[in-house]
């Protein structure tokens, strides 16, 4: 299944304001000078204390985040997740430190530095879906969440890179590469890769170049780049989180989510983004339900009483992270759930109507969007002849076959795409994962992640192996990642799913489980793994 989550040096350097990183590995990085404030794995919560204490000022963690990029990202290993940075930054910290001073604290995440996906509109950068062609796409009015992230006082630090396009470009694509961006690389080895979409806000976040990062996901775009770069990331019941002011694939499935190196860290990012925004489709349905404080579950004890299924069918792929799985089971044991063996009678029955449904509805979101831009490219059509005529620079290592499929489906009238999405809804939902977790009166359904990260590879594309997180992304569900342990070096996760609108409860498990494992390692940038 796919994550669903580009003279050409001249025009990258206008758009990122640095050389595209080679694709060689680079040798280990130098260690963080001792300027300023120490942020690596730094909390928010920790922040936020020193903030309000008056011994740090938002200025200076954003100075700190800076220097960092530029000695992790753009030297030293050369992780090459962030494409591009908010001239204003350091402007917008010193606003936020005035209003403090002056008694006006607008939150949690005063002061804070986030990162964003680069599909993500925010005025003052491009959004350009790591794609060439929209280097020059700069919006003029901020998404929805990050409109919200302001208001609450975050610090817009940057756009990091992802796989181009969300990686709905080729069947052959590499993650966390784009023709803008060039290869993110894993935090954790360098040359095993940082899986997609949302690559870039996986190493970045990782490497603690922000606070906390967004990202997207459409069928496992936040939970796999969280998962190999030792993260905790949250996909959210679509419509939870608005997409407004994002570049889609799917309006079915798209959403954005948090990603951070803790649980706590998650919770407080999607205080901020869950509201109910009217333009978005998928948002009614989340009006009228009762304001939740995600961080106000946050128990070591929520898993005590409650009842977990075991999604054996999503193992099976490798033995290393099958065994991080049963531990994972014994840890909940221990911490008083009962946990079961369960069996999704549908299971994978709804890939081949997904696959159908997206194509539908990217070719038509992605017309909406770049008509509304009102940019050089007002559809799919017109990107697909640039990249032709740009091949060299926009397609030197996978093509554009999934482009050229969804420009072939007609308009979402057709009976063809109502019947796919009803079948993928009721294939992995209401016979699926609601199914399953009804008839066996469970709390929610616990597996694998995602394999282990593979070597980055631009001749065959992606290595991916197998994964848990596929049915809670077809019926629009929330997921969240953990970790739960290495294998040799390389981070994995258990993912914990849930029925619609359950973060609250999702969150507590996963903080009971955090707590309980202290599983995360931070990354120490090895070149390569030995023989």
């Amino acid at each position: 299944m796919r994550l669903i989550f580009i003279p050409a040096c001249a025009l990258l350097l206008a758009a990122c304001g640095r050389e595209p990183a080679p694709d060689a590995v680079a040798p280990a990085p130098v260690q963080e000078r001792a300027v300023g404030p120490l942020v690596a794995e730094m909390t928010l919560a920790e922040a936020s204390a020193q903030l309000a204490a008056g011994s740090l000022s938002a200025e200076a963690l954003t100075q700190a985040y800076l220097e960092r990029i530029e000695q992790i990202d753009r030297s030293g290993p050369a992780l090459n997740s962030v494409i591009e940075l908010n001239p204003e930054a350091l402007a917008d910290a010193r606003t936020l430190d005035a209003e403090r001073r002056a008694g006006n604290v607008r939150g949690p995440l005063h002061g804070i530095p986030v990162l964003l996906k680069d599909n993500i509109d925010a005025v003052g950068m491009a959004t350009s879906a790591g794609s060439l062609a929209l280097a020059g796409n700069r919006p003029t009015r901020d998404a929805f969440i990050v409109a919200r992230l302001r208001a609450a006082g975050a610090v817009i630090l940057g756009k990091t890179n992802l796989s181009e396009w969300a990686n709905f470009r080729s069947t052959r694509s590499s993650s966390g590469w784009s023709s803008r961006g060039g290869q993110t690389r894993n935090a954790y080895v360098l040359d095993r890769n940082p899986c997609g979409s949302s690559a870039g806000t996986g190493t970045a976040v990782a490497a603690s170049l922000a606070m906390v990062g967004v990202g997207t996901e459409t069928d496992g775009s936040i939970i796999c780049p969280s998962a190999v770069n030792g993260l905790v990331g949250l996909k959210p019941t679509v419509g939870l989180v608005s997409r407004g002011g994002i570049i889609p694939i799917s309006v079915s499935q798209d959403t954005a989510g948090p990603m951070g190196r803790s649980v706590a860290d998650v919770a407080a990012l999607l205080n901020v983004l869950a509201a109910v925004d009217p333009a978005d489709p998928a948002s009614p349905a989340a009006d009228g339900r009762p304001a939740v404080d995600y961080t106000a579950g946050l128990d070591a004890d929520a898993v005590r009483g409650k009842r977990f299924g075991v999604l054996r069918q999503a193992m099976g792929f490798n033995p290393d992270v099958d065994a991080a799985v049963e531990r994972a089971v014994a840890s909940l044991q221990a911490a008083g759930a009962e946990v079961i063996d369960v069996e999704v009678t549908t299971w994978r029955q709804w890939g081949e109507d997904e696959f159908n449904v997206l194509l539908y509805e990217f070719k038509d979101g992605l017309d909406a969007y770049l008509a509304a831009a009102g940019g050089e490219h007002g559809s799919l059509e017109s990107l697909i002849a640039w990249n032709t005529a740009h091949a060299a620079q926009a397609m030197p290592h996978f093509g554009q076959e999934i482009f050229e499929q969804a420009q072939a489906k007609g308009p979402l009238s057709e009976p063809a795409y109502l019947q796919a999405r009803d079948a993928a809804r009721r294939l992995a939902g209401e016979q699926g994962l609601l199914a399953t977790m009804d008839k066996n009166q469970l709390d929610a359904v616990i597996g694998p992640s995602t394999s282990p990260a593979w070597p980055t590879d631009h001749v065959n594309g992606d290595h991916f192996s197998g994964a848990g997180y596929g049915i809670a992304a077809v019926a629009r569900t929330p997921s969240i990642t953990v970790p739960s342990g290495d294998v040799r070096g390389l981070p994995i996760g258990v993912v914990f799913m849930g029925r619609a609108y359950s973060e609250a409860q999702l969150l507590g498990y996963a903080y009971t489980f955090e707590q309980a494992t202290r599983a995360r390692k931070p990354p120490t940038f090895m070149p390569t793994l030995a023989d």
